[in-house]
């Protein structure tokens, strides 16, 4: 691209700024996409802990709360979780098994899609919640599904060696 002969030179914050820029740019990836699947994963995995007493065995607490107090928010109308007892022991175990996947980096991708499909169902359950947590929680499954794990990965090393 040629720069007309009386075009002003730019001035000298915005060189400054477009170099910072350019080595910002190429700073590596793969350190923010651990990070991000560490962040994405612990507030997952905690609420998982809080779900069982025991190995296969629902806390009441929680067997109360999928069976009388969770409801969905459907526009108007606010209709009971199906199958709550299924749908509490799914919950649980995704929110123990996916965010374990995600900080190993193994199928992050479809881990992450999980837990972006969970936090739907959580936002549908608790509409207000959405500005905090579920917004940033649905932002970085979302950009984990488009990434994948990055190069510290379970992920990345298998398709390292699926190409040798």
């Amino acid at each position: 691209m040629t720069v007309p002969a009386d075009a002003a030179p730019r001035p000298l914050w915005m060189n400054t700024l477009a170099a910072a820029e350019g080595r910002l740019a190429a700073l590596p990836l793969w350190p923010a996409l651990l990070m991000l699947r560490i962040a994405l994963a612990v507030p997952f995995f905690r609420s998982g802990l809080t779900k069982w007493d025991g190995f296969g065995t629902l806390s009441p607490g929680v067997v109360y709360l999928f069976t009388e107090e969770f409801r969905l928010h459907l526009g108007v109308a606010t209709v009971p979780y199906p199958m709550p007892l299924a749908m509490a022991w799914l919950a649980g175990a995704a929110e123990i098994v996916l965010p374990a996947l995600l900080v190993v980096g193994l199928l992050t991708r479809l881990s992450a899609l999980g837990i972006l499909a969970m936090t739907v169902v959580i936002q549908l359950t608790v509409p207000e919640g959405w500005t905090n947590f579920h917004l940033p929680w649905a932002a970085m499954a979302l950009a984990l599904v488009v990434l994948g794990g990055g190069l510290a990965s379970i992920d990345a090393a298998m398709m390292r060696d699926r190409r040798n």
